[in-house]
């Protein structure tokens, strides 16, 4: 670009990339020369024409404040509105839209490096592998680095490195924000933005001063990703990232290529067995608790043999996450048992069902978590375990909150699909919504555990004890195990399980008086 002369009229053309790198579709070329990506979908176009575009207005302007030249004033503010505009985004893309090439891509033309803010050290350091494979240059930040790591780090963006890693919790060290803050960072991006909201006012506080991180680096450009935000999550990362000034973006919300399903099942561990059997692989189970993750894996492999299982949460060696993640990544019918630590942003294209055996508390979490699935394109499946202990643990929460989609969502007679885009704010799209799968539309059930149990003691009332029922039940449900698996899974402290569900839920009750001891359904009380 050639130097201005003092009192210069300038136009915004004097500044456009066509400049250096002609009429040509540069985005394009990038992509298909750095990424090997022929195809870029509209969404992605668009936020990365807004980043780099942004990212030229802001140079522009410091430009004519530095030279004197002048500018009329209608020019200037319909400049820094532009800037602004695209300058500060929060973008909401679906699950397997390809995010990351939003803030990969346009860092091959801004002058400074992108820091990318991850909310996982398992997303980091898979993003490190990718990044590092391809043609972008790397660097990680994160706690317990050493003087030597630190230092390394450093020297590789002085030589042009282009993209900065790091979590929350590491740019709350001063020296290393301070340093940071002169290495011309030119575009900061914080990937899964949701956690602003669902992890910084509990017990990730770190995410809370990622405002005043935003302030003390200062860069051109400010993006916030996520796949995955109801109104009033999209609220507070707009409050805590931006003061509350920011451009949304948005694309479509649904995922067509996931089909959603709820199976009814007190006894999970052994719906996740059938599953396995019966659905297709590769699948993820995501597991409320690290135990859970690993006591449901051991099953798996009790049943299935030693090789179709593992486990993954936080609580797990470096080396063992990154050998876990290495076989799931290799796998074509593993099965991984995984907490919420696996679940954001780890990129395996060909997983075909993902299974929550604990529910989330929130459509958001859910819509994320299930999303894992089906990054290919292909067809895949959501399957979410809904007990009647769940029923009654979100029956608390009232109607049109947060949590309380999690169990509208359950119990629809509806498409399922349109509670989920109600429960992120798109009440058009849900409204305008063509199911492109899930269990209601198709009209696809299957009898649950505690069903089929219901369904004996009404039929004969009053004629089995908590033993005899629990000694039915066991073999009539290993009757079918036997049938589709070919071996007995149920046990005694299955069945206790499911009636012990049946009464906490007020369905049955034990008879106190003639059949003292004897089970029978409680008579729904007919109302004044």
């Amino acid at each position: 670009m050639e130097k201005m002369q003092k009192n210069e009229k300038l136009d915004v053309r004097d500044f456009s990339l066509t400049e250096f790198y002609g009429e040509t579709d540069y985005i394009k070329s990038a992509a298909k020369e750095n990424f090997g990506i022929d195809y870029l979908f509209p969404w992605q176009r668009l936020v990365i024409s807004n980043i780099i575009e942004a990212f030229e207005y802001q140079k522009m302007l410091d430009i004519i404040q530095k030279s004197g030249a002048e500018i009329s004033v209608e020019k200037m503010v319909e400049l820094e509105d532009d800037s602004f505009c695209k300058g500060r985004q929060i973008v909401l893309l679906p699950t397997g839209a390809g995010k990351s090439l939003c803030f990969q891509l346009p860092s091959l033309f801004l002058e400074g490096p992108t820091l990318v803010i991850y909310p996982l050290l398992a997303l980091m350091s898979d993003q490190l592998r990718r990044m590092q494979a391809g043609s972008l240059g790397c660097v990680l930040f994160r706690g317990g680095m050493s003087f030597e790591e630190v230092e390394e780090n450093f020297r590789a963006l002085e030589n042009g490195t282009r993209i900065i890693i790091a979590n929350p919790e590491v740019l709350q060290n001063e020296n290393l924000l301070s340093r940071l803050c002169k290495a011309g960072i030119s575009h900061i991006a914080i990937d899964e933005a949701h956690c602003v909201s669902e992890w910084g006012d509990s017990f990730r506080p770190a995410y809370l001063g990622l405002g005043n991180v935003i302030k003390k680096i200062n860069p051109p450009v400010i993006t916030a990703f996520t796949a995955t935000a109801s109104p009033g999550v999209l609220q507070r990362i707009s409050e805590i990232l931006f003061e509350n000034q920011a451009h949304i973006v948005r694309s479509e919300s649904d995922r067509q290529n996931i089909h959603y399903y709820v199976r009814q099942a007190c006894a999970k561990k052994k719906e996740v067995l059938l599953l396995a059997k019966t659905e297709h692989r590769p699948m993820i189970v995501f597991c409320g608790t690290r135990y859970k993750a690993e006591d449901m894996s051991r099953e798996l492999n009790a049943c299935y043999g030693n090789k179709v299982s593992k486990f993954y949460h936080a609580g797990l060696e470096r080396s063992e996450k990154e050998a876990v993640e290495k076989w799931f990544f290799e796998s074509k019918d593993g099965i991984l048992c995984a907490t919420c630590a696996y679940g954001m942003g780890v990129d395996k294209k060909d997983i075909k069902t993902v299974v929550h055996l604990q529910v989330p508390e929130t459509a958001e979490a859910y819509i994320q978590e299930a999303g894992r699935g089906g990054r290919d394109g292909s067809v895949a499946k959501a399957i979410l375990l809904w007990s009647l202990d769940d029923a009654l643990a979100f029956s608390v929460f009232p109607s049109g909150s947060r949590k309380a989609y999690m169990r509208e969502f359950a119990a629809t007679t509806e498409c399922r699909r349109r509670v989920l885009l109600k429960a992120l704010g798109a009440f058009e799209e849900a409204e305008n919504c063509a199911c492109s799968g899930c269990d209601v539309c198709e009209k696809k059930t299957s009898v649950a555990d505690w069903q089929q149990t219901f369904s004996i003691l009404k039929k004969r009332r009053n004629y089995y004890s908590e033993t005899e029922i629990e000694n039915k039940i066991i073999s009539d449900l290993n009757k079918k195990a036997l049938r589709l698996i070919g071996s007995n899974i149920w046990t005694h402290q299955d069945a206790v399980e499911v009636i012990k569900q049946l009464k906490n839920s007020g369905k049955i009750e034990a008879d106190n008086f003639l059949w003292k001891g004897k089970l029978r359904v409680v008579k729904k009380k007919i109302s004044p």
